[in-house]
């Protein structure tokens, strides 16, 4: 008599899916909430670095986790108020320079009055530092529209349609899905006016003045305005106030390093574009930067968006390389909200009377 065999019996597809999600799931729970403290740093400290990917590192974690990490990473910036008087605008040419560095910025280029481009290295990563000679020219640019979902601009686009010769990009911008939106986040303050809050709250205000200076404040829009800022965003931090640069606590430099963007500008009133290669999560630290822009006279200096949105512009060609967070390059750059530029007398001019060119 034969003895009856159990049938092998095959495992269904969904439950091969599901044994793999759990996996999946469990390997992810492992590496987020496990013993791997610097694994977790490193989500927290990359997801913070620009404020349009906040949101990945409170979806994984706690506030006060955030914070902790955060604050062990954590910078420190000059605390006192900024001395504008100190900013005597005259950018001619001198006879006998203070350094080298000095006589690199005022030094023009093939008679050209507007700007200078100067390739630097920030830690060790490439840049280009621009000197732009009349700040009365640098203005703020915006997308053509707000929370309309066709907002977006890249930076070539939002530069040529300003008449701007030089440009980089500026503040934040809500990113839930990866893709950028055209919903800025904080102030954004034009001709004195504020053109879009989400808040009402004193946040770090980076604008310039009527008298043409880069003023570095922590206020609500309104104060902002009230203290003479006539263009505006909000963003940060500020890395050299007063001509004291921000420090650090951490080998990290505050948010971990990045493609970085910045703005200063010297006693002399040139206005200082710093921008890096790099990307998401290479590039140089925050005090590398300030260092950087020390080293080339910056008396006030501000970071400004960074990471995938870095974008030089000079004469309608993009001159850094905009990657991913997978270092795939940007073709033509990233989509963003605002940005700052040096603007033809003849755009200002048509802008102040209300003309359309």
């Amino acid at each position: 008599m034969k003895k009856k065999t159990k049938k092998n019996r095959k495992i269904k597809p969904f439950t091969i899916i599901m044994i793999i999600i759990d996996i999946f799931v469990g390997g992810c729970f492992f590496l987020f909430y496990g013993p791997f403290k610097g694994f977790k740093n490193k989500i927290i400290s990359t997801a913070m670095i620009t404020k349009t990917h906040q949101w990945i590192a409170y979806t994984f974690y706690s506030e006060e986790e955030v914070s902790k990490v955060v604050a062990s990473n954590s910078y420190v910036i000059p605390d006192e108020n900024m001395d504008l008087d100190e900013i005597v605008i005259d950018t001619s040419e001198k006879k006998h320079y203070d350094n080298e560095y000095d006589k690199e910025i005022l030094t023009r280029e093939n008679g050209n009055d507007d700007y200078k481009m100067i390739d630097v290295k920030v830690g060790k990563y490439d840049a280009h530092l621009v000197a732009v000679y009349d700040p009365s020219k640098v203005q703020l640019l915006t997308s053509p529209s707000f929370n309309t979902g066709k907002g977006q601009e890249t930076m070539i686009k939002m530069c040529t349609r300003n008449g701007a010769k030089v440009c980089i990009n500026g503040g934040g911008f809500q990113d839930i899905t990866g893709y950028g939106s055209d919903i800025p986040i904080g102030y954004v303050i034009k001709d004195g006016e504020i053109i879009w809050s989400d808040n009402n709250n004193a946040s770090n205000i980076i604008g310039m003045t009527y008298e043409n200076k880069l003023l570095l404040i922590n206020a609500t829009g309104e104060e902002a305005i009230a203290a003479g800022i006539r263009d505006g965003i909000e963003f940060g931090p500020f890395l050299i106030v007063n001509g004291k640069k921000i420090s650090s606590n951490s080998a990290a430099g505050g948010y971990d390093r990045a493609a970085r963007v910045a703005i200063g500008q010297r006693k002399d009133g040139v206005i200082l574009f710093l921008v890096t290669e790099g990307v998401h999560t290479k590039g140089p630290t925050l005090t590398e930067m300030a260092d950087t822009l020390e080293l080339y006279g910056a008396y006030n200096a501000a970071n400004l968006d960074g990471g995938t949105s870095a974008q030089l512009v000079a004469n309608g060609k993009l001159i850094n390389t905009p990657k991913n967070v997978y270092g795939k390059t940007i073709e033509g750059g990233r989509r963003v909200v605002t940005g700052w530029g040096s603007v033809s007398y003849t755009h200002l001019r048509a802008h102040e009377t209300g003309r359309n060119l």
